[in-house]
């Protein structure tokens, strides 16, 4: 078995490249790394915005208060961005420890594994934030067919942090996508050893 040209166990231990097949692990190690930063830090701030965001209106002699738990999908939202946040950041702290050591622990399985794991925060977090827009286009602009009021003439500042949050949710998604493209590279790239070599990788 080799990888990149280089004879290994199937098991995990530390796989040392070529000077220009380093540089590329070493860039592409760097990105994930920039990355799962991205989506911890915005994964926060999503579920912050929205799970903190609260808003109360007075009508008539009824106060009715407005949070997110009113509305499922934003309660999926912050599920969703608070399961990838921890999970990036455990990754992230992996991803830093093999730059720091300078050597790349893979085995196969492990590959697989994380390959998956990341496609499923993809799923889980495009799809949370493919449902929030969904709903917060019918809170802004209702729907007249089903008699459903805009939700957000009535609470206006309820409405703009969870946009906030939706749109921080957003770019941590599309940064999920990006990362679980990432790792299915790694991944593949350890089916391919003998063609990176004889290309000069």
């Amino acid at each position: 078995m080799s990888y990149l040209g280089v004879g290994v166990s199937p098991g995990t231990v530390p796989v040392y490249h070529g000077t220009n097949v380093r540089v590329l692990d070493r860039r592409v190690r760097t990105a994930e790394l920039v990355l799962r930063c991205v989506i911890v830090a915005l994964g926060i701030l999503a579920a912050v915005l929205v799970a903190t965001d609260t808003q109360v209106k007075q009508i008539f002699t009824i106060r009715k208060k407005a949070k997110f738990t009113d509305m499922k999908v934003l309660v999926f939202v912050v599920v969703a961005n608070g399961i990838a946040a921890a999970y990036s950041l455990i990754q992230g702290l992996h991803c830093a420890v093999s730059m720091a050591t300078g050597t790349v622990l893979f085995n196969k399985p492990l590959a697989w594994l994380i390959f998956l794991a990341d496609q499923v925060m993809a799923y889980v977090t495009v799809s949370a934030v493919a449902a929030a827009l969904q709903s917060a286009v019918f809170a802004k602009e209702g729907q007249t067919e089903l008699q459903w009021m805009k939700i957000c003439s009535m609470y206006g500042r309820f409405c703009n942090q969870v946009g906030e949050g939706i749109a921080s949710a957003l770019v941590a998604s599309l940064s999920m996508v990006v990362l679980s493209c990432i790792s299915a590279f790694t991944l593949f790239r350890l089916y391919g050893g003998n063609k990176l070599k004889n290309a000069g990788w």
